[in-house]
């Protein structure tokens, strides 16, 4: 059964990802962390699904993403590929996993493939990290690059703002997406970034950027699934469309179920056998 608004349910590869930018057309992506939210992203017909290193926020509930484990990143993500037929499935390496050297990356990339069963992996950084993701590469797992706000540095940025709006800053994060790409990474995520500079590396890389806070000059977006489904409160940058309010109508159907429980409305004599 295909997607709404997708009537091609083939199941999306890398190789997908790089014929849509070559054809021009918008990439959708979301996160998701479990089965069941992951089996309605993928219903709906979005492109790519990510199962972010926010599920240290989303899931856990701390206040960065520092914290989350290999053996977490594993589980949410079989959690979400048991209930994907289509979309790309990328997994987040978590911070801790790649930075010490070029032997634990390969090491954690190959574990987090082999026990996951996810499409690819997306790791945080450019120039400094390109010989890991090089041997990620050469080790037969798909690598997308991430740019720009990269959360696992946020203990050296010491903000959440947007980055590169300095010439310097945005001369490196350019020239960071270029060895991306040529290294052989199949997409750029691009995090709060200004639209004109994710523009400009959008035009100068042959592979597809995905913006967060980045502007529409892309070639796709993401967003963290609770944020814009409304399900989160006290969270809301620039960038974020909410397209729904969930938090106010699960709160409302909670409500009415602990309502009639109590006053012993349910279950009615319908509901019992």
């Amino acid at each position: 059964m295909a997607g709404y608004l997708v009537s091609d349910n083939r199941k999306v590869t890398t190789h997908r990802f790089m014929e849509m930018k070559a054809k021009g057309e918008k990439i959708s992506m979301l996160t998701s962390y479990d089965y069941t939210m992951a089996g309605i992203v993928d219903r709906a017909g979005v492109d790519g699904i990510l199962v972010g290193d926010s599920a240290s926020n989303v899931m856990a509930g701390n206040s960065t993403t520092l914290p989350i484990t290999v053996d977490q990143m594993i589980y949410h993500a079989k959690s979400v590929v048991r209930a994907v037929k289509r979309a790309l499935v990328v997994c987040d390496m978590p911070f801790g996993s790649y930075q010490a050297g070029v032997a634990d990356g390969v090491k954690n990339a190959i574990r987090i493939m082999k026990e996951s069963g996810c499409d690819a992996l997306k790791l945080e950084g450019g120039v400094e990290i390109i010989e890991t993701i090089k041997h990620i590469l050469d080790a037969g797992i798909p690598v997308m690059g991430h740019l720009g706000l990269t959360p696992q540095s946020i203990n050296k940025f010491g903000t959440y703002a947007v980055r590169a709006k300095e010439d310097a800053e945005a001369e490196k994060l350019i020239s960071d997406a270029k060895a991306l790409a040529e290294v052989g990474c199949f997409g750029i995520v691009l995090e709060k970034v200004p639209a004109v500079l994710a523009k400009k590396v959008s035009e100068a890389v042959n592979v597809p950027t995905i913006g967060i806070g980045a502007g529409n000059g892309t070639d796709g977006q993401i967003l963290v699934v609770t944020d814009m489904l409304g399900m989160t409160q006290g969270f809301s940058p620039r960038f974020l469309r909410r397209y729904a309010d969930l938090n106010a109508v699960m709160t409302d159907a909670i409500g009415r179920y602990v309502s009639d429980v109590k006053s012993s409305d349910f279950p009615n004599e319908a509901e019992s056998y």
